[in-house]
């Protein structure tokens, strides 16, 4: 199944005429030959003089305090339209990671925010502790640009640790797994990071993680992946672990949720301006995907 030519419009004039900025950028980067010069002016927009990124980078919160894990998307979001340098994240990301870095070594998703602005509950009780979700996509990152400092010892040490001890218990997270890759996918420890990706591969198949629901309003959102959520592109580190039947399935229901004014929504979002903010988001990451996988009509 194709996306038609019409029904792309539609994505394209929602992203344009509702996003944020930086989506906006990044669907003209991807789809109308935008420049990663236009990406990095965006990401930045969101950085504050503590060498972090706040500010709603993720809509959950309007604080514009420095959030560990907007910093991890900053780098993400670099390195995806290829304007990352080695010296980018040497002097403009590594002073702050540093500054936060746990006495275990890792550093922390979250932290709770000191000032009054609206923002979803579970901002208000996260729990401050380094964690494996922000930790191990940095040193991924570290890795991938060939970067060695004192830094990452300690840090990789907590890393391998979590990964013992949490075992399977975030893997319906999406959003989680993808970042582990980036670790495993680049840490020169190979021998211990085939073993973790083959242990989440089982983990993904045997637990009840995809939603096999379709009818199910929160199928491939939070919670309740499906197979693209995990494997979004044919060279994705997971793609083997979902057969074409699955894949071809899970395409033909992501195209069919798409809305009359062509978004794909989410339930996300503190206010009616935030919840297009999530679709904005939701949008340009399905046209992503179908585009990985060659299925949108131009």
């Amino acid at each position: 199944m194709i996306l038609p030519k019409n029904n792309y419009l539609k994505a394209r004039n929602f992203i344009l005429t509702n996003a944020r900025m930086i989506e906006r950028r990044l669907f003209e980067f991807h789809f109308e030959n935008g420049t990663s010069e236009g990406v990095f002016h965006a990401v930045y927009a969101y950085r504050n003089s503590d060498g972090g990124f706040g500010h709603g980078m993720e809509p959950d919160t309007a604080s514009p305090e420095s959030q560990p894990l907007f910093g991890i998307m900053a780098l993400e979001t670099l390195d995806e339209v290829g304007y990352l340098t080695k010296e980018i994240i040497l002097k403009d990301f590594m002073p702050y990671f540093k500054s936060i870095t746990t006495e275990k070594g890792g550093i922390p998703w979250m932290f709770r925010p000191k000032s009054e602005y609206p923002c979803e509950e579970h901002f208000k009780t996260v729990k401050e502790w380094a964690a494996i979700s922000t930790t191990a996509p940095l040193l991924g990152i570290l890795e991938k640009y060939e970067i060695d400092i004192p830094w990452m010892k300690k840090a990789e040490q907590f890393v391998w640790s979590e990964f013992e001890r949490i075992k399977e218990k975030h893997v319906f997270c999406y959003l989680c797994v993808s970042r582990w890759l980036t670790f495993l996918e680049h840490t020169k420890s190979q021998d211990k990071a085939k073993k973790t990706i083959n242990n989440l591969k089982n983990w993904i198949s045997n637990n009840g993680i995809i939603c096999e629901d379709k009818t199910d309003e929160g199928w491939g959102l939070y919670g309740k992946p499906h197979g693209l959520n995990y494997a979004p592109s044919t060279k994705s580190i997971l793609f083997s672990l979902f057969s074409k039947m699955t894949m071809e399935s899970d395409i033909k229901e992501l195209i069919s949720r798409q809305k009359d004014d062509g978004r794909w929504d989410t339930w996300y979002g503190i206010s009616e301006g935030t919840k297009l903010e999530w679709a904005g988001i939701q949008t340009l990451w399905v046209l992503k995907v179908l585009n990985n996988y060659g299925r949108i009509q131009y």
